[in-house]
């Protein structure tokens, strides 16, 4: 049997806690073009899984590495690749994944940004740095805050540049998706909640088995790990977690998708939600106790996506939703279909 190795979770700075990763396959985002990947394919380097290490396992072009690998240079310049994210979006951060890259890491990065209406960003495409070149370590993840410098417009690509050559196990790009609410028909109704509308998990009160941000992924789960999914409660209450839409709207519909959940999905679900402004995430766990109502409890069943129109209650507008599972369990996708709240009555 092949010995396999997984690289250790990173511990998350709160900056990048709640926020999206833009660089996710999940999102559509794709790795399109860059100037080397002798040792490991760049589309490697953006996968949503943590980096493994295959003991002696080996290929044509050398040692199998789990991310993206040039070979090593032998003459001036560096190596780059570049990375369509999967919504156009602020950026926040990055992280810089080295995990099982110890004498073949690069020894300093940058990245660059753009936006372009074209998948691959020709030669007359502007790029912007963001990050300047920075030292790098081997096997370790590192994190880039950029201070508020790239949330000004909706970057659609990233350029990362290794100095001069090497690998890098994962690339992050933490940020926020900014949808063109304004270009929708009126009357459209979207999914408030999705991540690709900028949705995000704000806060939890456990999440043992699974993610609360996977409630709000693309499509559906693909596995009972593609979820959000509390560990066996021992005492009287509830298990929660609090999410914010991308933007104000009023829903209409609401769907609890406990896909691959059979034998512990929840016995009973329940949505509380508010329309608040500037709210701090800190103080929202205390403050949604007293939320009113958006979906009163209603009964689940396994492996089923339930819909449900009629039991929802008229708040208007709101911008939180505190969805609450009756004792505990897992819910794969959690959707919030209505419509945006925009600026000068369209919605």
């Amino acid at each position: 049997m092949e010995n396999l190795l997984t690289a250790h979770p990173a511990q998350l700075p709160d900056w990048a806690a709640t926020a999206l990763n833009l660089a996710d396959p999940r999102l559509g985002a794709e790795a399109v073009a860059c100037s080397d990947d002798f040792f490991a394919p760049m589309a490697r380097m953006l996968q949503a899984t943590p980096a493994i290490f295959a003991v002696g396992r080996y290929d044509d072009h050398g040692k199998w590495m789990d991310g993206w690998e040039s070979r090593r240079k032998r003459g001036p310049g560096h190596d780059w690749a570049v990375v369509r994210l999967g919504r156009p979006g602020a950026i926040a951060g990055f992280e810089v994944d080295t995990s099982f890259f110890t004498g073949n890491f690069p020894p300093a990065c940058a990245i660059d940004a753009c936006v372009s209406p074209d998948p691959v960003p020709g030669a007359a495409t502007v790029w912007e740095t963001l990050l300047p070149p920075t030292p790098l370590e081997g096997d370790s993840h590192q994190f880039f805050s950029l201070g508020g410098r790239g949330e000004d417009r909706a970057w659609t690509h990233v350029r990362l540049n290794i100095l001069p050559d090497g690998g890098v196990a994962r690339l992050r790009v933490y940020g926020r998706p900014v949808p063109a609410w304004q270009a929708l028909p009126a009357g459209t109704e979207v999914d408030l909640l999705a991540a690709e509308n900028g949705g995000r998990a704000v806060a939890w009160n456990d999440a043992h088995f699974g993610a609360a941000a996977n409630l709000i992924l693309p499509g559906r789960g693909v596995n009972m790990g593609d979820g959000w999914e509390t560990r066996r409660r021992r005492e009287p209450g509830h298990d929660w977690c609090i999410l914010a839409l991308g933007a104000p709207g009023t829903v209409s519909r609401i769907e609890v998708d406990t896909a691959h959940f059979k034998g512990n999905f929840p016995d009973r679900v329940s949505l509380q939600a508010v329309c608040l402004e500037g709210a701090a995430d800190q103080a929202l766990p205390t403050q949604s106790l007293w939320w009113p109502t958006l979906l009163p409890e209603q009964p689940l069943t396994a492996d089923a996506l339930h819909s449900f129109t009629a039991e929802v209650a008229a708040l208007g507008p709101i911008t939180h939703v505190r969805l609450n599972l009756h004792p505990d369990g897992g819910v794969s996708r959690l959707r919030l279909w209505g419509r945006p709240a925009l600026e000068g009555g369209r919605g």
